[in-house]
C-alpha cells in the first residue's frame, strides 16, 4: 500500500533535506561544514549576477549563517579543490566523485557535434586540437590568457571569442576540465592535470549513473516527483524512471503519494534516508538559483509560490524587481526581497519587499536580523530599505528598532 503524505509534512521534509533547521550557531562554519553541505546538496549553481552575491556563496549563508567565503574557494580552486565544475543541473560545482557520473552527457555532446556536419566544432577542429595541445604545453590557463589571432571577443558579455567557444566546446565534451577560478575566469586544463588517476579510471555505465544521480536526488530534495527529481540534474523522462524502479527495488525509494498536490502530482517517492520533521525552524534568503526553488513548478506546488526572477524582464515590467530572494521563514516561502550591494557606499540597499499573502504578523521582524547578519557578511556597515513593496514599511520600522 502506498503511503500517504500531507503536504505539510512534504513541505517539512523537502526544506530539513535540504539543510534548514540544524544550524548551529556555536562555531563558525568551516571547510568541513561547507563541504558537507555541498555533499548533502550534490552541487550549488554557478550564476555570473553579482549585484547581491554570486549564487554558489549564497546556499551556505542561507542554510550556515555568516561564513567566510575564502574557504568556499579553497574548497573549489587550488592544490586542496575538493569541487569541481560541469553541467550538471546548469553550471555548477560538484563534489569531485560525482564528475565520472556525467561521461554519458559528456559523449552526448561529443557525438552530436560530430552528427551535425555544420557545426561550430566541426568547422573549427584545427582550433580545438591547437588548444589542446597549447594546454598541454603550458598547463592550466583561463581564456583571456590564451595567445591565439582567434582570441577576439565579438560583442560585449556573451560575445565569446573562438578560444573562448573552443575551449567551452571542450569543457562540454569531457576534453578538458575545470581547474579552478580566477576573478570568476574559469580555468581550463587537461583532465589528467586536474584530477586523479584513480578519478580518471572511474568507469560509469549510463544506467549506473542515471540511478546515482537520481539518488543523490532524491536525498536533496527529501520527497519528490518523476519530475522533480528528473530536473535536479536534467535528465531524461524515460531514463529517471527507469532509475526510480531500481531504487524502489532496492529500498533507497519509497512509493508515497501526497494528495493536494493534485492527481498529476500526487505520485512522489520519498528518500529512505529523509527526516520527517514535526517542525522547521528556520530564518533565511534563498538564492534565485537555489535547489529550493529552482524548479518553479515545484516551488508553486510545494510552497505555493510563483516565483519568476526578473533579471531579464525589462525594468517597467518588472513586478517585484531585478534580483529578489525569496524568504524562508520556518516550512514557507512568505515573501521576496530585492537586495543590492552597494559596495562602494558600503550599504545593503533593499530596493523592494514584498510579503505573500497570509505571510505571518512578525514577517518583518524575522527578516531584520538576517539582513543585518547578511550586511555582516558582507562587511557592509549600513542597510537602506526603499520605500517599494508591501513588506517595506514594517522592514524598515523592524530595522530601525
Amino acid at each position: 500500500m502506498v503511503q500517504t503524505v500531507s503536504a505539510a509534512l512534504a513541505r517539512r521534509v523537502a526544506v530539513a533535506a535540504q539543510g534548514f533547521g540544524a544550524r548551529s550557531t556555536a562555531t563558525t562554519p568551516g571547510i568541513r561544514q561547507l563541504h558537507a553541505l555541498v555533499n548533502r546538496l550534490g552541487l550549488l549553481q554557478i550564476d555570473s549576477v553579482n549585484v547581491f552575491e554570486r549564487s554558489h556563496y549564497l546556499p551556505a549563508f542561507s542554510r550556515l549563517g555568516h561564513y567566510d567565503k575564502a574557504q568556499l574557494d579553497r574548497l573549489t580552486t587550488g592544490p586542496g579543490a575538493r569541487l569541481t565544475e560541469y553541467w550538471a543541473h546548469e553550471a555548477s560545482y560538484l563534489p569531485l566523485d560525482t564528475w565520472p557520473l556525467f561521461r554519458w552527457r559528456m559523449e552526448q555532446y561529443r557525438s552530436l557535434a560530430a552528427r551535425t556536419s555544420d557545426s561550430w566544432a566541426a568547422a573549427n577542429r584545427p582550433l580545438l586540437n591547437w588548444l589542446l595541445a597549447a594546454l598541454a604545453a603550458n598547463g592550466p590557463m583561463r581564456a583571456s590568457e590564451v595567445e591565439h589571432d582567434a582570441n577576439k571577443r565579438s560583442g560585449p558579455w556573451w560575445g565569446w571569442s573562438d578560444v573562448k567557444l573552443g575551449l567551452e566546446t571542450l569543457f562540454r565534451w569531457g576534453d578538458v576540465a575545470a581547474a579552478g577560478r580566477v576573478r570568476f575566469e574559469r580555468v581550463y586544463g587537461l583532465p589528467e592535470q586536474v584530477y586523479s588517476p584513480e578519478l580518471l579510471g572511474r568507469t560509469v555505465t549510463k544506467p549506473d549513473a542515471h540511478r546515482e544521480l537520481i539518488g543523490l536526488a532524491a536525498r536533496a530534495h527529501g520527497i519528490g516527483t518523476a519530475k522533480d527529481l528528473a530536473d535536479y540534474f536534467r535528465l531524461k523522462a524515460a531514463p529517471t524512471l527507469h532509475a526510480i524502479r531500481e531504487l524502489e527495488d532496492s529500498g533507497d525509494l519509497t512509493a508515497v503519494t501526497v494528495p493536494e498536490w493534485g492527481t498529476k502530482s500526487a505520485a512522489a517517492w520519498m528518500h529512505r534516508d529523509a527526516r520527517l520533521p514535526r517542525r522547521i525552524q528556520a530564518a533565511t534568503v534563498l538564492s534565485p538559483f537555489d535547489p529550493v526553488v529552482w524548479e518553479r513548478a515545484r516551488a508553486l506546488r510545494m510552497f505555493n509560490f510563483h516565483y519568476r526572477i526578473e533579471i531579464y524582464t525589462p525594468e517597467p515590467k518588472r513586478v517585484f524587481g531585478y534580483y529578489s530572494l525569496p524568504i524562508l521563514l520556518d516550512e514557507a516561502i512568505v515573501g521576496r526581497v530585492d537586495l543590492k550591494n552597494d559596495r562602494q557606499a558600503g550599504v545593503l540597499r533593499v530596493q523592494a519587499a514584498w510579503s505573500e499573502a497570509g505571510a505571518p504578523a512578525d514577517t518583518a521582524e524575522r527578516l531584520a536580523p538576517v539582513l543585518r547578519e547578511a550586511a555582516a557578511w558582507q562587511n557592509l556597515s549600513d542597510i537602506v530599505v526603499v520605500p517599494r513593496g508591501t513588506l517595506a514599511p514594517a522592514l524598515a520600522r523592524a530595522l530601525r528598532s
